[in-house]
């Protein structure tokens, strides 16, 4: 077999689904394709003969009635040569195998689904026939990787089938993110001297990205290569997008000049995915240059370019050179749209100009751009942090009027926002709100919301909220714990301290060094 089944590295936990890449395909040495094998069926006689000639004549009349009287006299023998006569007419044998299924589910069994695969693929029936393929994957009726592939293999012949019947296995499997059904499915067919196309090959790719492994979609594009599959633009820009995401910009360079040398024109998806890749590890002078090549070799920079470009300026502090590429963008008739204002707006209020932040809110109200739960995020924890909780409940009661539901991040910004008034009281109420509400602030919040209450005395609400962020397994950090701890001490409850300290232990969570980074405020933002 030329390279190993993946069913033997597969693990099945949830968050590491695959074993390492490395070992997912081997190189092909001296590869000599497997003759397909000449299965035929015995030729029906006397009573088969006849009842197959008679359901073929009702079929081809279109005469359901008579076919339905003869519903119980056929056998799994008569329905493959009733296939097997209707194999020319694709139409007709996909009624007669839906109809099999009300007349006789069971006769509809592996033999009979590959006989079906085989007619509707050979006439480039695809979507009816991955209807099919998804039929069985879902019916869990079978091994649906070594059975079904078997099956086919067995019936290629006799059905007169095409090398698309298998493409065709290898392509659903990649849809349906089966990873190992789909790399087993390869092995399969490159065994048998049969090859997927580079179609297919991109909707495996494409999985695996969604699936965040990029490491995979590397090696089985290595795979590609060495089966002399030929890549296509979107294959370079998946393989591009697939080390952009691994972190190694190097290779996804060396790609995107591969494709060019190649003589394939970069799409604008290919610049965006590269320029991403360089604004994530804060590259933004590359970024920026790469969006100057874009423009040189006439590909027109998309919203998503922008966008990108705006988002690694914002992220970096680079504000002014965020506004002048927000410019650019307008003057050469790109719209900007929610997400470009809300990355603007959220870079704004991050660094406590809510003036200008409100500005490109009042902007994206005039230009009919619909505001959504980040951007009404952004302005009510800039404004919370600068203690404008007046403004900010006024934006508050705006998402009512706008049908907009608070989330963890309104409710957050606004008792950051209560916390720097020293209102712990009014703080502690919107906490409350919040959880009724099946929110859950993050760990700053909670540090900070039981720093205000120590800071304000209210040392049973300190209590209250260090012992909801136990039960999450959230750690407080050391300097709000000391604090909570030397108020509980001055009232008289040491056994109380010694009890949380024990409910921490048995807990095995670890205090963690304060960090009063105002920084960290933004992890209850998620980045636009």
């Amino acid at each position: 077999m030329h390279f190993r089944r993946l069913s033997t590295l597969i693990n099945q936990t949830p968050q590491t689904q695959f074993a390492s890449s490395t070992q997912l395909f081997t190189k092909y040495k001296n590869f000599n394709p497997t003759p397909l094998p000449h299965r035929t069926i015995p030729e029906p006689k006397a009573q088969d003969l006849d009842f197959v000639n008679v359901a073929y004549s009702h079929l081809i009349h279109s005469d359901w009635p008579q076919l339905d009287n003869l519903a119980s006299g056929l056998s799994l023998f008569r329905v493959k040569h009733i296939l097997l006569k209707l194999r020319n007419d694709h139409l007709l044998s996909f009624k007669f195998f839906k109809w099999l299924g009300l007349k006789n589910p069971s006769l509809r069994n592996l033999e009979t689904h590959s006989m079906i695969l085989h007619i509707l693929t050979k006439n480039r029936k695809f979507k009816s026939a991955e209807g099919v393929l998804r039929e069985i994957v879902d019916s869990g009726s079978v091994n649906f990787g070594s059975e079904l592939f078997d099956a086919l293999v067995y019936s290629y012949r006799v059905c007169d089938s095409s090398p698309r019947v298998f493409d065709l296995v290898f392509k659903t499997y990649a849809h349906l993110k089966k990873i190992r059904n789909a790399t087993d499915t390869f092995c399969w067919m490159k065994n048998y001297g049969f090859l997927p196309t580079v179609e297919s090959c991109n909707a495996l790719l494409s999985s695996l990205l969604k699936l965040n492994r990029g490491d995979i979609a590397v090696k089985f594009y290595k795979e590609m290569q060495r089966s002399r599959i030929s890549s296509n633009v979107f294959t370079f820009n998946m393989v591009v997008s697939a080390y952009c995401k691994l972190g190694k910009l190097d290779k996804a360079v060396v790609i995107f000049k591969e494709m060019e040398s190649l003589g394939f024109n970069p799409t604008v998806a290919s610049y965006n995915t590269l320029i991403g890749g360089y604004c994530k590890q804060g590259l933004l002078s590359s970024a920026l240059k790469l969006k100057d090549s874009m423009v040189r070799n006439d590909v027109h920079p998309s919203d998503i370019t922008y966008n990108t470009l705006i988002h690694g300026l914002c992220k970096e502090g680079n504000l002014p050179e965020a506004n002048k590429i927000f410019n650019e963008m307008k003057g050469v008739n790109v719209t900007p749209n929610t997400v470009t204002y809300n990355t603007l707006i959220n870079g704004y209020c991050q660094v406590g100009n809510n003036d200008l932040a409100g500005r490109f809110f009042e902007e994206m109200s005039r230009n009919e751009i619909k505001a959504d739960i980040l951007t009404y995020n952004a302005l009510i924890l800039g404004l919370c942090k600068e203690g404008m909780t007046k403004k900010a409940a006024y934006l508050v009661k705006e998402l009512d009027r706008k049908k907009l539901v608070p989330n963890s991040s309104t409710f957050s910004a606004l008792i950051i926002g209560q916390c720097a008034r020293k209102d712990s009281e009014r703080a502690y109420q919107l906490y409350k709100s919040m959880i009724r509400s099946g929110c859950h602030p993050n760990e700053y919040t909670l540090n900070m919301l039981m720093s205000a209450l120590c800071g304000n005395e209210d040392y049973n609400g300190g209590v209250q909220v260090l012992r909801q962020m136990l039960d999450r397994g959230i750690a407080p950090n050391s300097n709000t714990l000391t604090d909570l701890y030397k108020g509980l001490r001055l009232c008289g409850k040491d056994e109380l301290v010694l009890k949380l300290s024990k409910e921490i232990d048995d807990k095995h969570i670890i205090v963690k060094d304060s960090e009063r980074d105002e920084n960290n405020i933004s992890q209850s933002h998620p980045s636009i």
